[in-house]
């Protein structure tokens, strides 16, 4: 337990949810010991020690953890109405941690136990409630270690997968080098030259200074150097090559391994300093039972540490050399460079064997290969395992082997040399791939897997979704493609913070994934976006998945301590009979969310013909709004609605709300209800709503300097406006740029905007206010709790909604809405402006009430700004009069 939860973190928590559920807890581990203490006014802990026992803590503590019955039990106790109760935690079967959980249980009348009755604690419960805390404590605790155990399994994982890479590409490598320098035994280079390529290959592999052959005189004190190889930008330690004073420095007669930083003695300290270097390795090579050769590997541009691989890879590699060497000593001798060949073939990292390419005899086969291929040597089926699909004329290749019936992955390189008898013959060199087929399978998985969430992602659902259209098309089956969009999700996701819309999107993956029939057809697409395919064999029980869907969405999810309501728009296309095309599909399904999103959200559209044809609207709408966002958002004007003010004499205009309208130079006007979600959807409503509070501060400014200086400007803030991480800054830059008395900009927010994080709000509207700025409470009573927030929230202004409006002149009820709210603004010293007002008869119902502030089209729609100005300003005459 202490493993996957911090103590301090769980007893924090721990607190909270005893507070939430008005019950008594702390955790202990699987051998009884305490992981927290008791959360609780210490009074009452003191009180519930002394009625239960160590003895029956002890008892409940065996029922859940011994005998895998019980995973929860509760008992009585001394007093009447204290339950004890406890419920264990278990991961892959095993125990993990205990609860032990008190309640004082309020409903005496179903209690048990004992006589004393326990009153003024500081947390009570029902029965009820009581089992549903105990119920909820295991069932989060559980998800919550189930989570932390998953995310330490897959590091775990990736850690070893890291490795196994690792080690099977330096094991690849190294076969590759072994492999070049076999090569080199059928050379018909000068042995000088070949033992130069042998230091060339086994030094650029190991990535050293350098690689010399050093030859040592009878007697040991002088050598000569046989072969030398230097790294790219390395300089050659000796001035000369022959009669090279020795000193006794090479008298070793087994391999030697010095590493940076080990401590060296004499001899070692003699070697070091001849050779100039940092890290050495010397290996003995004996020709004819005599050491005549010492092959010398060293690093002086760095510090190095040798590891076991590098020793035996150079071991193996100079013993080839070695037979190369003796073969040329020995040419003359065809049985002795046979015998030599053969060891040295039966101690590389390879199976080998060699083919006659006339006769088809199998000339030679290495201890390796008689260990894994025993049973196709004596059946002489070794042609068919790895012969049969070679490329005839080739001289040589490389091909990858899968054996069924070991089911194991092979690489298996072939080239054509002449054998030592003269021969033609075709070497056969087998490395076992599986490990790293293995390996590849699972990276391949990993990319067909969302990280995030672990439903499968885009590209595997193009792959599934084509393999089922085809059944589809085979069979005369049909099938569904579901896409569903979050609604506002990126309200939580920027409210509360990344970490709790992560948290949102997994919650919400699982309980897709638990729907039946689609359990492995769930895919994440996008940030907030999700394809479920319901396949052919599922289509018949379409209605119950998609009912299913829908009930994931019902209910609240408890995010940072709260429940939060997150909705979804659901587009649905039909295969094949809406399409064979893998993209067209998506596109359409797509197409259909939306038109579920602009029908107002929270509901599933069927793709039509009669839809595809309005998305040819929205994308010319998504091309031209993109277009007029990059040439500055010229396109979008801003309109003015009149504000009057009915307490004064001639009910005068004192200033107008702003409103946005689109007039695209292809498409022509657009409406705001049309333009506005696709500008949401597309990720432009900032921009555009900056745009529009500049331009209104702009022009206010102007109406103030020109003989209007009490007049002010309405704006309004959309939720994604306001949840911008730096719209106070950009208030403020606006309120310098257009140099607008503060008092006269009011900022419009719906009342909406509160209900899922009140403190955020009031955080981010005090700073808007300290710069001098109005606030206003816009469509008020439409939202869940309107008094508490005007409470929480100082507006300025409140602006009763529409909506009560309406029937205003004959609705005793919307009179009596409008009159109480008239009266509570002026009691707390706030203005109220109705909206809406449309008829004479409406306008006359406010006489009377402290109604101040009206707007609607009784007095005016909203104008464009010249308009707007010719008629409550007649700025433009004095300006012509000026000119």
């Amino acid at each position: 337990m202490q493993n996957l939860i911090d103590e301090k973190t769980l007893k924090r928590w721990q607190d909270k949810f005893c507070s939430a559920t008005n019950v008594y807890a702390y955790c202990i581990d699987s051998d009884g010991q305490p992981i927290t203490e008791i959360s609780g006014r210490d009074t009452d802990i003191e009180q519930i020690k002394r009625a239960v026992s160590e003895e029956a803590l002890r008892s409940i503590f065996k029922r859940v953890t011994e005998g895998g019955l019980e995973e929860q039990a509760v008992e009585n106790t001394s007093a009447a109405n204290l339950r004890l109760a406890a419920a264990s935690i278990m991961l892959e079967g095993k125990v993990v941690a205990v609860w032990i959980v008190f309640g004082i249980i309020t409903d005496e009348e179903e209690s048990g136990g004992g006589d004393e009755l326990f009153h003024d604690f500081e947390y009570e419960v029902t029965e009820r409630e009581f089992y549903y805390a105990l119920d909820l404590l295991r069932d989060t605790t559980y998800s919550l270690l189930k989570i932390r155990f998953s995310m330490l399994d897959a590091e775990a994982e990736t850690r070893r997968s890291r490795y196994s890479e690792h080690e099977m590409s330096a094991s690849l490598k190294r076969g590759e080098a072994i492999a070049d320098v076999v090569q080199l035994l059928e050379s018909d280079d000068t042995i000088e030259a070949i033992m130069t390529d042998v230091l060339r290959i086994l030094g650029t592999y190991l990535d050293i200074s350098t690689a010399v052959l050093c030859r040592v005189h009878k007697g040991g004190e002088l050598m000569d150097i046989a072969a030398e190889w230097c790294n790219k930008g390395v300089v050659s330690n000796f001035d000369k090559t022959k009669d090279l004073p020795c000193g006794g420095v090479l008298k070793t007669d087994k391999v030697l391994v010095i590493s940076s930083g080990s401590v060296w003695d004499a001899g070692e300290q003699d070697k070091m300093t001849f050779f100039r270097v940092k890290a050495l390795i010397v290996i003995p090579i004996v020709i004819g039972g005599v050491i005549s050769l010492y092959a010398c590997f060293g690093e002086h541009a760095k510090e190095r540490q040798w590891r076991v691989e590098d020793v035996k890879f150079l071991n193996d590699a100079v013993k080839i050399l070695q037979g190369i060497i003796t073969k040329r000593i020995q040419k003359n001798s065809l049985t002795g460079s046979y015998a030599s060949l053969e060891m040295i073939l039966d101690n590389v990292g390879s199976s080998i064997y060699v083919r006659d390419m006339q006769t088809g005899e199998v000339l030679f086969a290495n201890r390796g290969l008689r260990n894994n291929f025993s049973k196709e040597i004596k059946n002489q089926t070794l042609d068919l395992l790895f012969e049969k699909d070679l490329i005839k004329g080739n001289r040589r290749g490389k091909q990858e082997i899968y054996q069924e019936e070991r089911e194991r992955w092979y690489d298996l390189y072939y080239t054509h040399i002449t054998w030592v008898d003269g021969r033609p013959v075709t070497l056969f060199a087998i490395y076992d791939i599986t490990e790293k087929k293995v390996y590849q399978k699972k990276i391949e998985q990993q990319a067909y897997t969302d990280f995030l969430t672990g439903l499968y992602n885009r590209l595997c659902c193009e792959r599934d979704l084509a393999r089922h259209i085809d059944e589809a098309r085979k069979d005369g089956s049909k099938g569904a493609l579901l896409y569903l969009d979050l609604d506002d999700f990126k309200h939580i996701n920027d409210g509360l913070g990344h970490q709790y819309g992560d948290v949102l999107l997994k919650a919400i993956s699982h309980s897709l994934q638990r729907v039946e029939e689609i359990e492995n057809s769930c895919y994440r697409v996008g940030g907030d976006e999700f394809i479920i395919i319901i396949p052919p064999k599922s289509r018949s029980k379409f209605d119950q998945i998609i009912s299913d869907i829908k009930q994931i969405f019902v209910k609240p999810w408890f995010l940072k301590d709260a429940d939060y309501y997150c909705t979804m728009s659901m587009g649905i296309v039909d295969f094949p009979d809406e399409g064979e095309s893998v993209h067209e599909l998506i596109k359409k399904a797509d197409i259909a969310m939306y038109e579920a999103k602009k029908l107002g959200k929270n509901r599933v559209t069927m793709y039509s013909d009669k839809i595809d044809s309005s998305s040819n609207r929205r994308l010319d709408m998504e091309k031209n709004m993109r277009d007029a966002a990059v040439s500055g958002y010229k396109e979008f004007e801003v309109y003015f609605q009149p504000i009057m003010d009915i307490q004064l004499p001639g009910t005068p205009c004192t200033g107008a709300e702003a409103l946005i309208r689109w007039n695209s130079e292809e498409l022509g006007f657009i409406t705001p209800g049309e333009f506005i979600p696709l500008a949401e959807y597309l990720g432009l409503i900032n921009p555009i709503g900056n745009y529009v509070l500049r331009q209104s501060c702009f022009y206010c400014k102007k109406w103030n300097d020109n003989g209007f200086p009490n007049y002010k400007v309405n704006v309004n803030l959309s939720v994604v406006q306001l949840l911008q991480t730096d719209i106070v800054e950009i208030v403020a830059q606006t309120l310098k740029d257009t140099g607008i008395n503060p008092r006269n900009l009011t900022l419009e927010v719906t009342e909406s905007l509160a209900i899922n994080d009140m403190e955020r709000m009031k955080s981010i509207l005090g700073k808007i206010k300290k710069l001098g700025v109005r606030i206003a409470l816009d469509d008020f009573g439409t939202g869940y709790s309107s008094l508490n927030h005007i409470r929480e929230i100082p507006f300025d202004v409140i602006k009763v909604d529409q909506s009560f409006v309406k029937d205003l002149a004959g609705d005793a009820y919307s009179q009596s809405f409008i009159r109480m709210v008239a009266e509570l603004a002026d009691a707390i010293d706030v203005s109220i402006c109705v909206e809406g007002i449309e008829t004479k008869e409406q306008y006359k119902v406010l006489e009377g009430m402290k109604v101040r502030l009206v707007q609607g089209y009784y007095f005016d729609k909203p104008l464009p700004r010249v308009e707007f100005e010719k008629k409550y300003m007649n700025t433009n005459k004095n300006e012509e009069e000026k000119k």
